[in-house]
């Protein structure tokens, strides 16, 4: 069964809930989590005035095809309440794929790996505490070795 790798976060309201009833939703939409990160608190990325954020990421397994887990993640986001008023703004939940298997996504509204994840050190620290040896399917690198190239920039 393929494997999806989703990152989430939650920086309005009961946060830790909303990360809770996201994660309990996806099961229920056909993505079985098999390991979940721990949550960690975060500074915003981009649009810096708001809140805190936690974040974290899962992996799961599916039958769903790549499309279908977007239209899956963007349901469960648009049933919890999701509004996207500001880019990169404040959000009760936000669920993007980062990977999905080794496969390359390049769709106007789906790009697969995200192409800005390993700029994010929120998406990738928590994916390197569930699956460090996964391997980047563009730059062939490690998600552990992307996590250390992007510590060592940000030093």
């Amino acid at each position: 069964m393929p494997q999806v790798i989703v990152a989430f976060g939650s920086n309005m309201g009961n946060k830790e809930q909303n990360i809770k009833t996201a994660l309990e939703k996806m099961k229920a939409r056909g993505l079985n989590i098999i390991k979940v990160s721990t949550i960690i608190e975060t500074e915003p990325y981009g649009y810096e005035d708001q809140d805190t954020f936690l974040n974290g990421a899962c992996i799961a397994d599916t039958n769903l095809s790549p499309q279908e887990v977007l239209k899956e993640l963007l349901a469960i986001e648009q049933e919890m309440g999701r509004v996207r008023k500001i880019h990169w703004g404040p959000r009760n939940i936000d669920l993007d794929i980062i990977f999905y298997e080794n496969i390359i996504v390049d769709e106007d509204n789906l790009k697969i790996p995200h192409p800005d994840a390993h700029n994010r050190s929120f998406v990738l620290g928590p994916i390197c505490e569930i699956s460090p040896s996964f391997l980047h399917p563009i730059y062939n690198k490690s998600v552990k070795e992307l996590y250390e190239e992007l510590k060592k920039q940000n030093h």
